[in-house]
Order: C-alpha cells, then structure tokens, then sequence
C-alpha cells in the first residue's frame, strides 16, 4: 500500500493544501503563481489526460513521486532527476535565537531574490501562501532562511533553505533548518524533505541533523509538446 509522501504533491492538494487546488478528481495543480507543481492520483490514462488538461502553453509543470514519471501523451519531459526523501527519525527540539524572526508579505521580494541566487529549488513570489517563513537579517539584508512547503496530515515538508554567499561557513543553514524543525516538531509534525540525489553535501548536512532517508524519488518539468 502506497503512503502518502510518495505523492507528496496529491496528497497535500487533497488536505492542507486543497483550498489552493486547482482541477479535479484525477489530477490538480498549485496556481502557477504560487508553485509549479501538479500531481496525479495515479498513473491510469485517464488520470494523466487529466493533467496535461491542466497545463497552459509554454508553462512547466514540476511533478514528485516515488515512482517512475510517466508522460501524458501531449506533454513532453524537459528534464527529469533523481531525488532523496528524508524524514526526521526523532522530534527535534525548539531552537531559541534572536537573530530568527518570522518572515512577512513585506519580505516576499527579498525572498525570492534570495532563492533565485542560492537555487534551493522552485521558488515564487507567493509562496508563503503555501506556509510560514523564518530569516535572518544583517543590516536590513536577508541573508537566510527556511520555511514550510508540503503538507499533508502529520506532516509537514522542509523547504526554501538558503545561505547568502555572503556569509556561507557561518553555519546559518543549518540553524535554519534546525529551526523549522523544531517548531514543527513542537507542533507534533514530522518533518521531511527532498534534496536532488547528487547534492551530497545537502544530504550530509539534513543526515547530521537527524533526518533519514525515507524513500527515493523522482522529479520530472512536464510541458505541452510543441
């Protein structure tokens, strides 16, 4: 039997997140403003003609399962990559520092700046409609941050974490991401997350930390064959 972070996407447009879906039974998508991301229940015909259905021309859609991706016929793969998917093994405990405070509307520009020079993965002017956002600020500048993405019953997906290059080697990225956790954790959420599978780096830092892998994944940028 299938659980629910192999779809991570389905299931948080069927829970937490199903006030922001957009489509029906067989396949939803976030508003392109607010994230890429689309989702199947599954993989029958009638399911992935539902989702090409929901893609515009010249758009992406981001699609994460466990299992293999398959093409709507329609769509064509633009790039596909292996992820990891890890889970904390333990609650983490709430991290206290003065430095964190709790990002804003007034804060969405800084944070998609931020995103677009680190990378973390998509990133969009409004995604704190998807949760809550904590960062750092030296001298009026964010410099890190991290926050809340998927969610589905008793879970809750770490994401957005990203270090200025300014002040990489300062230890704010872990900080930040011991700091989501244990909010969530406090909140009785187990926290997860994806890293691309040939970030080593990343994985080693989530693994010192206490995450674990759970299952690996795969992502596909699905568009409207031309």
């Amino acid at each position: 039997m299938s659980h629910m972070l192999d779809r991570p996407i389905w299931s948080a447009l069927e829970t937490h997140h199903a006030a922001l879906a957009q489509g029906g039974p067989l396949a939803r998508r976030y508003p392109p403003s607010v994230s890429l991301f689309a989702a199947t229940g599954n993989d029958r015909p009638e399911s992935l003609e539902a989702l090409c259905s929901l893609a515009a021309s010249g758009e992406t859609l981001l699609v994460v399962q466990s299992s293999e991706i398959l093409v709507p016929g329609g769509m064509t793969a633009l790039s596909r990559a292996p992820l990891v998917q890890m889970i904390l093994a333990e609650p983490l405990p709430e991290v206290a520092d003065p430095r964190i405070e709790r990002l804003c509307e007034d804060d969405a520009q800084a944070m998609l700046d931020l995103a677009t020079l680190t990378k973390p993965g998509p990133f969009t002017l409004r995604a704190q409609s998807l949760g809550s956002f904590w960062g750092i600020k030296q001298d009026g500048r964010l410099v890190a941050m991290a926050g809340e993405r998927l969610r589905q019953p008793g879970y809750v997906e770490l994401s957005g974490v990203c270090t200025h290059p300014d002040v990489r080697g300062q230890g704010l990225g872990r900080l930040m991401s011991l700091y989501v956790a244990g909010v969530e954790s406090a909140r009785g959420q187990r926290v997860y997350l994806h890293s691309y599978a040939t970030n080593t780096a990343a994985i080693s830092l989530y693994a010192s930390i206490g995450f674990k892998l759970r299952s690996e994944m795969q992502v596909a940028a699905l568009a409207l064959a031309v």
